[in-house]
């Protein structure tokens, strides 16, 4: 067996049944824990993001919203793009329905993932601030040997599924846009190679321009570039599913049914299982929203508050955001397209035959700048993961060590642009795998502290009063009048 199958091997049993009922069921039992915290204050998480609980005396680098932008930045990726559509292709469209349950728990693992890193974050006396799964294995659990561990498993995935394959996600589509350029060749290097460099040399600046400033840069792109690129994402979803609005009961239908029972593909062909459906919606739910992997609390240790609770409130919504609400759109434009099963494409291109189908002359290329611009925000978002883990790896060193992980994150991006990933994906699966297992440990080790913290600010909630005066967001006001 030879390097590659072994790594290979290796990154499928991390990302086994196992680990996808550790995740899964972490979050259950913190959700009973917490009373089913991401259902109660699921309104209030929302309020705060508005803008109106933002107190300028707080210490922290970023606003409620930045933080969660930033986290976003990081999930929001080629997983609510190709992976959704490859879990429709594996398991079946019941995938979709494990995916919900998947965000649903994992709104809680993530949420309590930043209120301990709010906990226990440091902030130097220069105001930056350094928090995550690291600080409160360390100083909360009292095991700094699993936050080494922890942070040596971020620092080294960032540069592969946060940086290498996002960037390849980006030049592999692009370069077809320039053309194939027959009998272009430069030192023995074809015309496509160069405008894969090309492309990879240009986001790295891109991205060095962002990231070289640390995290109040990092924050205020991707405040612009997240919310922007989402809505404009599920406005032409929506308007697809819309024109097909005929087939979104069926769609619906199959997503049930497949959830648990066996269905057929094409000419009464026994095609998915509820034991496939099951397996591919939890993985692609957590490969999209990350839920118990621990990365998206570094993000949000750096907001502005002193109220840990209310930062793990914002922090759940990420996975609504990204799992609940766009990879949703995207599976219902794949099953309304009526190529499930059909199409002999997968991933990606799947994802773009069904807009194309929607949106003719319009939607591939929509798919397309999507996969840009969500591969560049995810390469910043990871850039923070990884400069982070380095500067608790090094300690009082780290400020030099993390200015030259940045410039080696960012040489990388070409590099990734470039060449062939299955092997370096492999290897960052098993290192993005791995820093689950101490994030989860630490989780479940200070559930304690976080019933004790969750129960204390449920009891002072009804008595707490933004700092601004104004609206909350558009909807909350509206869902609070016909309450009324």
């Amino acid at each position: 067996m030879g390097f590659a199958e072994l790594v290979s091997q290796v990154n499928s049993w991390v990302w086994g049944y196992f680990m996808m009922f550790v995740l899964v069921g972490t979050g259950i039992y913190l959700t009973i824990r917490l009373r089913f915290i991401q259902v109660r204050l699921f309104r209030h998480a929302w309020s705060l993001i508005s803008g109106r609980w933002d107190d300028p005396k707080d210490r922290g680098e970023t606003t409620h919203l930045q933080a969660l932008s930033t986290a976003l930045s990081a999930t929001i990726g080629t997983g609510n793009i190709a992976g959704v559509a490859t879990g429709l292709v594996a398991g079946g469209p019941g995938a979709v329905f494990w995916m919900w349950i998947t965000a649903l728990f994992g709104m809680c693992t993530k949420g309590v993932g930043a209120m301990l890193s709010l906990r226990f974050r440091e902030i130097d006396d220069a105001g930056v601030v350094a928090g995550g799964p690291m600080y409160y294995l360390r100083s909360g659990l009292r095991a700094p040997w699993l936050g080494w561990i922890f942070a040596l498993c971020t620092a080294v995935a960032a540069f592969g599924i946060g940086n290498m394959v996002q960037s390849n996600s980006v030049a592999d589509p692009l370069s077809g846009y320039f053309g194939t350029a027959t009998g272009f060749e430069i030192g023995g290097v074809g015309y496509v190679a160069w405008s894969k460099l090309v492309i990879g040399l240009v986001l790295a600046v891109l991205v060095g321009i962002v990231i070289i400033g640390g995290v109040r840069r990092i924050a205020r792109v991707a405040e612009k570039i997240v919310p922007l690129m989402a809505v404009l994402y599920l406005l032409a979803a929506i308007i697809i599913i819309i024109l097909r609005i005929d087939a979104v009961p069926a769609a619906f239908a199959a997503i049930f049914k497949g959830a648990f029972s066996a269905t057929s593909v094409g000419g009464g062909v026994l095609g998915y299982t509820v034991a496939q459906a099951m397996r591919f919606g939890v993985e692609k739910g957590l490969f999209s929203n990350e839920a118990g992997l621990g990365s998206a609390s570094i993000a949000h240790a750096s907001a502005r508050t002193k109220e840990p609770v209310r930062e793990g409130l914002v922090s759940m919504l990420g996975p609504f955001i990204d799992t609940i609400t766009i990879c949703t759109v995207t599976a219902l434009v794949i099953l309304t397209s009526g190529l499930l099963g059909v199409s002999a494409n997968d991933g990606a291109a799947l994802s773009a035959e069904a807009f194309e189908t929607g949106a003719p002359g319009v939607g591939m290329h929509l798919v397309s700048v999507g996969l840009i611009f969500f591969a560049f925000t995810t390469m910043i978002g990871w850039s923070y993961y990884g400069d982070r883990s380095v500067y608790y790896l090094f300690g009082h060193r780290g400020d030099g060590a993390v200015r030259a992980y940045r410039w080696l994150y960012v040489l990388l991006i070409p590099v990734g642009a470039t060449i062939e990933l299955k092997l370096v994906w492999n290897i960052a699966g098993i290192f993005n795998g791995l820093m689950a297992f101490p994030n989860l440990v630490a989780l479940i080790g200070l559930s304690g502290v976080l019933a004790r913290m969750v129960r204390d600010y449920d009891d002072r909630l009804p008595t707490m009063e933004p700092y601004r005066k104004g609206h909350d967001l558009w909807f909350l006001t509206m869902w609070r009048r016909k309450r009324k």
